[in-house]
């Protein structure tokens, strides 16, 4: 009986766990790295189509999205998940497969034009997607599923995201019984719409997330009604929009909760009927699979409103965009008006369209409402650009930029806490995932000397022995930097990022210089953003 770390070791995203019991292979999780790599990960231990089952935690693509790719290699198995994250799955893993076809062809195309041989393929597509989906097996929560005669699971509501859950899991080998429970992402306390984090009493083996590991967010949860509402109403009597970029899943709802309170206590005045667009295929999806599943997921607040025979996410003036005619109609309409699009980052989607229109309007407001990440155009405008290039265009940034700070779908230190604390006897052994290097190391400390639990952070690799309690392989940091292709990637651009910071420094030294000289230098850069623009 055993336990195997492949992803999201001493790194957030990647998530990926292999667990061996008798001739049976499992995976909890199987997503996609985001972002920059730091360490290597490991391989499966068995070919793809070798695998059984797949226990899935929740639907994020950082812990969904190799699905398909696992399809694509041969896998047949089962994949247990919740039934909100099977609703979900059904339509996130086939976005994901349009983006991969989307990319490859726009590569190609791009090869094409260069008189490039090579032939770029997508890492899946849609049939993938649609095998993928087809072998998923919904599954309420707090039911105990006997997967085989040696095999138990039970999913438990983590709070992170409709449908998330942390996983309990039975394996018996030999007449042995060992519990082992995978926290998943665990969630905010206090999140709009769905329910707060559960407890699990007991277990011999624990392994957990610890993004948020050593913070703390803020004491006071902000009023996110008043904030939002003083912004839309400060933008709309400047003859203002308000745009949203926003994720598609989770974060575009609980705009939805908001805008809702807004609208019906009046908050907006002078602008009773105003309208929200809701300009994404994804989110409209997503947002009538939150309405499906209100009874197993939603929080007491949310399920008084629905109670009362009220739409927690919807209200009157609510528009949702599904065809591109009507994604282009929303800027050729001059009221007032509320935009929330896709993608949350400003990297890809129908945003980029509603920015060209808006950036350049000193009377509107781009409104941030999560995380953006180094490199992307949405960090490049909250850290203050003053132009950005969109399809080709040179936009001037006049528009308000400004974020609603504080929302998070992540536990901070104290939650994290709390819920490692519910176990109601000390674990075996706690393992620490799903965290930044540092972050790992400082939570697994915090755990061992603070309150006395046997924690430990694997690094991809690693191996341990279920029954003895012992580890098979110790493995130690694998830095992405010892493979040559990645290690040169990876410094090139961290070269390039740095260079682009250097420029920002040198453009704002050069305020108040000759007109002549500025337009000079202006030209230069845009002339080589045209050339690695195409």
């Amino acid at each position: 009986m055993e336990l195997m770390f492949i992803g999201a070791t001493h790194e957030v995203t990647g998530s990926c766990h292999y667990l061996n019991v008798g001739k049976k292979h499992i995976l909890v999780d199987y997503g996609m790295e985001q972002g920059i790599n730091y360490f290597e990960n490991v391989d499966l231990p068995v070919d793809s189509a070798m695998i059984d089952y797949v226990f899935l935690t929740h639907a994020h693509v950082d812990h969904s999205g190799y699905l398909p790719l696992l399809y694509a290699r041969g896998f047949r198995g089962q994949i247990y998940m919740t039934e909100a994250s099977a609703d979900l799955c059904s339509i996130m893993l086939r976005d994901c497969a349009h983006i991969q076809m989307q990319e490859a062809e726009w590569k190609n195309r791009k090869a094409q034009r260069s008189a490039k041989l090579q032939v770029t393929e997508p890492l899946y597509n849609m049939e993938d997607a649609d095998g993928t989906i087809k072998r998923i097996i919904p599954c309420p929560y707090d039911k105990e599923i006997e997967v085989d005669e040696n095999i138990r699971i039970r999913f438990t509501d983590i709070g992170h995201l409709l449908g998330s859950s942390s996983i309990e899991v039975w394996l018996t080998e030999d007449g042995i019984t060992k519990k082992l429970v995978f926290s998943g992402d665990i969630g905010n306390i206090n999140q709009p719409l769905i329910k707060d984090p559960a407890l699990t009493e007991e277990a011999d083996y624990v392994i957990m997330e610890s993004t948020y590991g050593d913070r703390y967010h803020s004491v006071e949860r902000p009023d996110y009604v008043k904030e939002l509402s003083l912004i839309i109403q400060d933008t709309f009597d400047k003859g203002g929009n308000v745009v949203i970029p926003s994720f598609a899943v989770g974060r575009t709802q609980e705009m939805l909760y908001f805008l809702r309170q807004i609208k019906e206590k009046n908050l907006i005045q002078g602008y009773q009927g105003f309208e929200v667009f809701v300009d994404s295929p994804l989110a409209v999806e997503a947002t009538g699979i939150f309405h499906h599943n209100v009874y197993s997921c939603y929080d007491e607040e949310a399920m008084e409103l629905v109670q009362k025979g009220i739409n927690p996410i919807a209200f009157p003036g609510l528009r949702l965009s599904i065809t591109s005619d009507e994604s282009k109609a929303i800027n050729f309409d001059d009221k007032p008006k509320v935009i929330i699009s896709a993608s949350g980052m400003c990297e890809a989607g129908r945003i980029r369209h509603h920015l060209k229109h808006n950036l350049w309007r000193p009377e509107c407001t781009v409104l941030f409402v999560g995380y953006q990440a180094v490199g992307t155009l949405g960090r490049m405008l909250v850290d203050g650009v003053e132009e950005v290039r969109l399809f080709g265009e040179t936009i001037e940034v006049r528009a308000n930029i400004t974020r609603l700070a504080g929302i998070s779908g992540h536990a901070d230190k104290g939650g994290l806490l709390k819920w490692v604390q519910g176990f109601q006897r000390k674990p075996q052994k706690v393992f620490v995932v799903h965290g930044e290097d540092l972050v790992c190391e400082s939570f697994t400390k915090c755990l061992k000397q603070e309150y006395g639990i046997d924690a430990y952070a694997p690094y991809s690799g690693t191996r341990f022995d279920l029954i003895a309690g012992r580890f098979i392989v110790e493995e130690v940091a694998r830095p992405v930097e010892k493979k040559p292709k990645a290690k040169h990637a990876s410094d090139v651009f961290s070269r390039l990022l740095a260079a682009g910071q250097r420029l920002l420094v040198v453009i704002g030294k050069n305020e108040g210089g000759a007109n002549k000289d500025l337009a000079k230098f202006a030209d230069q850069i845009n002339s080589l953003c045209d050339k690695w623009e195409r």
